[in-house]
């Protein structure tokens, strides 16, 4: 049956290979479990609801993916995504929860269009390469500064808007080196670092004294706080229409980068040079992305870690498979996502938002028309709290930069036509 469902000799692989490569890619991501109700709890969703919908939203989307795709590609709720829902949706625009559930499910329902009509490609190369890496370093950069001020290392001032704060406080030294410990078993490829790390600093901080220990294992909590409780009439406003589309355009070009990443890594790329079942792989998250708003929990997007499943030698769908086999059984374990406190997942924050930073290093620097847009998309995430803003600034700085430079022969219509309504939206429906 599996080989008929996966095709495993034709991707010369087995059983085996597969099962360890799904337990590979879990380690890795299963970090979300504890991050995901962390962040999206400070909203005023019941966390013990967020953790069971994470839990089901990966399972669903990991499932999707490998049963129509047949890649080993898992998926959850994205990073970045997460912390947009909360801090910039919720509580800076000040909307409440059941709407922000209710522009994701909207984001994903045009996002699963897109995919059918196969729009995505052509919206996908009219953005340049270089807005795109801004984007992924801009929220890189905003999910940094969600870390500091978690662990308490950053702190508000009236007088120069940030500052630092106590480091001699528990949690803000407990943060610093489950950061350090992370990175540092990153260095030496130990699989699960960012976990490891979380549930390092959770336990050293039980043991001290500084948090309360829930327990480790319990039947699942109830999932009615969150489940069905989106308010979709609520986010069709005018104002949420650029809320709706970050989500949307993130979650396009987050799964887009991942899924040819994942690919060429596993070789599963076509000869020319395009991505097999590229729609398919497309349609399976949108799916789950709309599932996990139902369920209760931002968008559910694929995830770059599952190339550490690949470097294991999964080649086929049964490793997302074990995924969601493994986020399943990872129901049970809610006491102890309850355990962990903010400055026990601020380090695996930063650590995220190291690696995404990193796209910073694929700008040509020397061509100013390029580097200032950069500049201005990934600092206006953190700096104005938003990554829609972001979004909006760099693509208006990239068409007018472009415009009085002479480069008019680098922009296309779609550029122009976004830039033009990111104005409107600033200008009149801020």
């Amino acid at each position: 049956m599996l080989e008929r469902l996966f095709q495993l000799k034709a991707h010369n692989t087995n059983v085996r290979t597969e099962i360890l490569a799904g337990v590979t890619t879990f380690l890795a991501m299963a970090y979300i479990l504890f991050v995901n109700p962390s962040i999206l709890g400070e909203t005023g969703m019941d966390k013990g609801a967020v953790f069971v919908a994470t839990c089901l939203a990966a399972a669903i989307g990991s499932t999707v993916m490998g049963l129509i795709a047949n890649y080993p590609i898992a998926l959850a709720p994205g990073m970045g995504l997460n912390a947009f829902f909360t801090y910039t949706v919720v509580l800076h625009m000040g909307h409440t929860w059941q709407v922000a559930l209710g522009a994701v499910f909207i984001s994903a329902v045009c996002f699963f269009l897109l995919s059918i009509f196969r729009i995505r490609e052509w919206i996908v190369n009219s953005i340049p390469l270089p807005l795109r890496s801004a984007i992924a370093a801009g929220i890189g950069l905003f999910l940094a500064l969600i870390a500091l001020q978690g662990a308490g290392i950053v702190v508000g001032n009236p007088a120069t808007v940030v500052g630092m704060g106590d480091l001699t406080k528990p949690g803000a030294v407990l943060a610093i080196l489950g950061f350090f410990l992370i990175v540092a078993l990153e260095a030496r490829k130990v699989r699960g670092a960012v976990l490891i790390g979380i549930l390092v600093v959770t336990t050293a901080s039980i043991l001290l004294g500084f948090s309360p220990f829930n327990g480790l294992v319990s039947m699942p909590p109830s999932l009615a706080p969150t489940f069905m409780q989106l308010d979709i009439a609520g986010a069709l406003d005018i104002g949420l229409l650029s809320v709706i589309f970050a989500f949307l355009f993130v979650d396009l070009f987050d799964n887009s980068g991942t899924l040819i990443g994942v690919a060429k890594r596993a070789g599963l790329m076509g000869k020319d040079g395009h991505m097999p079942k590229m729609g398919r792989a497309l349609i399976a998250d949108s799916t789950a992305a709309m599932a996990g708003s139902l369920l209760g929990t931002s968008t559910t997007t694929s995830y770059i870690e599952s190339a550490a499943g690949v470097s294991a030698g999964g080649r086929t769908g049964l490793t997302a498979i074990v995924v969601a086999v493994l986020f399943l059984l990872a129901l049970f374990f809610a006491p102890l996502a309850g355990s962990v406190p903010a400055y026990a997942t601020a380090p695996a924050l930063f650590f995220v938002a190291v690696l995404m930073a990193s796209g910073l290093a694929e700008i040509e620097w020397d061509d100013i028309t390029e580097a200032a847009p950069v500049v201005v998309t990934a600092l206006a995430m953190p700096l104005t709290y938003s990554i829609a803003n972001g979004i909006a600034f760099g693509f208006i700085a990239w068409t007018l930069i472009k415009l009085l430079a002479g480069r008019a022969r680098d922009l296309n219509s779609a550029l122009v036509i976004l830039s033009i309504l990111f104005v409107v939206k600033l200008g009149w429906y801020p």
